[in-house]
């Protein structure tokens, strides 16, 4: 009597499958689960393109309307645009309500005003949030821990509730006694104080490997030298995202400026149009002019700048 060996047991895919890699599912190329799988999208094609498209006029419709509606409505005339049936296409352009809006609602010196409040907050934010992100992810202080806390802290409270005590504090600032109303200054320190880009500098800093700075420490370079030399030319990314949500959030911000800018004359650009528009003196046509002039800066840096917004953003989320 011969034993025969039993037969091998049959070869699984998951047994075949390389150790740490899942195995493949059926139906779906390079085994990734999807909500619709590879089949069912090349059967019905033709619904996922419609849907997609449909889906992708619609919501840019909902954004762009707006805009064109604001645009559009510059160019008619003050009878036009009270009319109760409001027209899509104006029915005679006039587009020498812009030059008029410029020139009559002194335009040209608030814009001046809204470019120096940007740019001087971008340069004060961009120096105290480097500074306070660098000290606590590469300096490492003892209650660095507690301070970062205590500032993601405040990004939980609304903005409303801040109002106050910040108006108080700039209207008199604590041991020095300064009244930094009516002054620059009052829009440059509250937002030097950025809890949202310290953290996302924070974060980009720690990716930062440790290697690099010793080695400039054993050169011989300080810890001033370290951020100039070698932590800020790595981070150019990041301070390019930084930069560009600085300057749109002081030239967008209203309520704030509404605040401690009393004095016409060092208003910012949406500070000015709120206040001429409850006069009876400018056009309704002049003043939508006024809101597109002051909309078009933002809305082109934003359009140039919209992939190193995304590229800064998850550069300091990944590691490697």
């Amino acid at each position: 009597m011969t034993l025969t060996a039993p037969p091998p047991p049959a070869r699984t895919e998951a047994a075949a499958a390389p150790p740490g890699r899942r195995p493949r599912r059926r139906g779906t190329p390079g085994g990734v689960r999807t909500l619709v799988s590879a089949v069912d999208l090349n059967r019905h094609r033709t619904a996922y393109v419609v849907a997609v498209a449909g889906t992708m006029l619609v919501f840019t419709a909902a954004f762009l309307y707006p805009l064109y509606w604001m645009a559009t409505s510059a160019l008619k005339t003050p009878v036009e645009f009270a009319q109760n049936v409001p027209t899509i296409v104006p029915e005679s352009f006039h587009p020498e309500n812009y030059t008029t809006a410029w020139t009559s609602m002194r335009i040209g010196r608030f814009f001046l005003n809204t470019v120096y409040y940007a740019l001087g907050g971008w340069l004060i934010q961009l120096i105290l949030d480097v500074a306070v992100a660098y000290a606590l992810s590469k300096l490492k202080p003892v209650f660095g821990r507690v301070v970062l806390a205590a500032m993601l802290a405040s990004l939980m409270l609304p903005a409303a509730a801040l109002l106050v005590p910040a108006y108080l504090t700039v209207a008199d600032v604590p041991i020095f006694g300064w009244n930094l109303i009516d002054t620059p200054w009052a829009l440059w320190l509250p937002a030097a104080a950025n809890a949202f880009n310290v953290y996302v500098l924070k974060r980009f800093f720690d990716q930062i490997p440790n290697d690099l700075l010793d080695a400039a420490a054993i050169d011989g370079a300080g810890r001033l030298r370290i951020l100039r030399s070698v932590v800020l030319p790595l981070s150019r990314p990041v301070l390019g995202v930084v930069s560009i949500f600085a300057i749109i959030g002081i030239w967008k911000d209203f309520l704030w400026p509404l605040l401690v800018l009393q004095d016409p004359e060092v208003q910012t650009l949406s500070v000015a149009l709120s206040r001429l528009a409850n006069t009876s003196q400018v056009p309704p046509t002049d003043f939508m002019a006024g809101l597109v002039i002051a909309s078009v800066p933002m809305i082109v840096i934003f359009l140039i700048f919209q992939r190193s917004i995304i590229g800064g953003l998850s550069a300091g989320a990944m590691k490697g």
